[in-house]
């Protein structure tokens, strides 16, 4: 499984730390940016990163910022992403159970390492239900 990986300078020090960790758990990943504590816009790397799953070039995207609203509403604007902001393993648990979401968003100030790596697991190890929940997440392209 391929995941595209991304954060702005906010999220830059826990994507370093998430980078090993999803190599742990035998995935395939793709670094977006940015690559320093610089500041930048988020929108740069989460239009391509939305792109690559979009395009199924990555199964899952994971989108890191300081809140993780800037890189959602960024990503939420590519047609067939489903950018969900999860800050526990419920939520992270749901977004996929219910609503099959494709690109996680973590909120780099106020999550703690350890809580990602939970949350990021969570998210890609959970599947989608399907069912009613099918017919509510084909309504959301209208």
């Amino acid at each position: 499984m391929k995941i595209a990986i991304a954060a702005d300078h906010a999220g830059f020090e826990l994507k370093v730390q998430l980078l090993p960790f999803l190599h742990q758990l035998g995935l395939s990943t793709e670094d977006l940016g940015s690559h320093s504590l610089d500041s930048m816009d988020y929108p740069d790397v989460a239009h391509p990163l939305a792109a690559q799953v979009e395009s199924s070039e990555a199964e899952f995207g994971v989108l890191i910022c300081g809140s993780a609203n800037g890189v959602a509403m960024a990503a939420n604007k590519h047609q067939g992403i489903r950018a969900a902001i999860c800050w526990n393993t419920e939520i992270a648990s749901l977004a996929r159970q219910h609503n099959n979401a494709n690109v996680l968003c973590l909120p780099a100030r106020f999550i703690s390492v350890e809580e990602a790596f939970q949350i990021t697991k969570t998210f890609l190890d959970t599947e989608f239900e399907g069912g009613r929940h099918q017919r509510r997440v084909d309504k959301i392209g209208c």
